[in-house]
């Protein structure tokens, strides 16, 4: 049975690409990039784009959730060959982590060299503010599950990945340098991924704060766990959209988040251009 498992799962993606790459220029994208809440400025930029909507793709999820469009954009970005997500899929929507992490897993399987995935945040570090840009330079798991957990096809990644530069160092300099020269201000930190979809109690806040984090979100973990359990480099971006600061709590719902991430998203997309463009 577990072989007959892992051989469903590697046909199920080796029919998902080959749908993908028979309405594409190309056979091999150099770049994959999730689009997170209210992130879609990134596709307006996309040449002679490819639109592929989700319930076409063989296999694939289809998101449930405001502001995720559920659409999968093949083109040209500034030279690089580049697949797109624009839309997501997360653990609280009710799919297990094998539906959460199929679109990762489809664009490394694909190919990619390097992994672009961006989302909303509630910063928990008093000095961040809202609207800011975080780059992730490293992750705290506390989803209930793991998107390992069960047979392991050795064919995509190891039994036991190693987690060391998750969020590549190359990638975050890189960045760093580009926001520089574009005048655009980034803030760095640890990103905490719990599986929501409640917004965090001001005790909650408090505990994620002295774990470490600077923000805390629904999303991202299980995508850049298996991004690197198939060897792909990671670059992980946040919009700080609202603030957790315990002592300080204002009421936050998901139309709050998705006004502060599109009020931020052009500079976030510029930026994300840019560091394409010099990768």
């Amino acid at each position: 049975m577990e072989i007959k498992g892992k051989e469903q799962e590697y046909k199920r993606l080796s029919q998902s690409k080959e749908f993908i790459l028979g309405l594409l220029s190309f056979d091999r994208p150099d770049v994959g990039i999730i689009l997170g809440t209210g992130l879609g400025g990134v596709a307006d930029e996309i040449e002679a784009p490819v639109e592929i909507p989700y319930e076409d793709i063989p296999n694939f999820p289809v998101s449930t959730v405001k502001g995720h469009e559920g659409m999968l954009i093949g083109g040209k970005l500034k030279g690089k060959k580049i697949v797109a997500m624009k839309g997501r899929f997360h653990f609280y929507e009710g799919y297990d982590m094998g539906k959460v992490t199929y679109g990762a897993k489809l664009l490394c399987f694909l190919g990619i060299e390097t992994f672009i995935v961006s989302n909303a945040a509630g910063g928990v570090n008093p000095q961040f503010s809202r609207g800011d840009i975080m780059i992730i330079t490293d992750h705290i798991n506390l989803f209930p599950r793991h998107p390992l957990q069960g047979p392991n096809d050795e064919r995509l990644g190891p039994r036991f990945p190693d987690m060391y530069n998750t969020y590549d160092k190359d990638l975050v300099k890189l960045v760093e340098d580009t926001a520089l020269d574009i005048g655009i201000k980034v803030r760095k930190g640890v990103y905490l991924g719990l599986q929501g979809p409640t917004f965090e109690t001001a005790a909650e806040y408090r505990m994620i704060r002295m774990l470490g984090a600077d923000a805390v979100g629904m999303s991202t973990v299980p995508e850049v766990i298996i991004a690197r359990w198939m060897g792909t480099k990671v670059l992980g971006l946040s919009i700080i959209s609202d603030l957790g600061l315990p002592d300080a709590l204002e009421t936050i719902n998901h139309e709050l988040v998705l006004k502060a991430a599109g009020e931020a998203s052009p500079k976030l997309s510029k930026l994300v251009v840019s560091s394409v463009e010099r990768l």
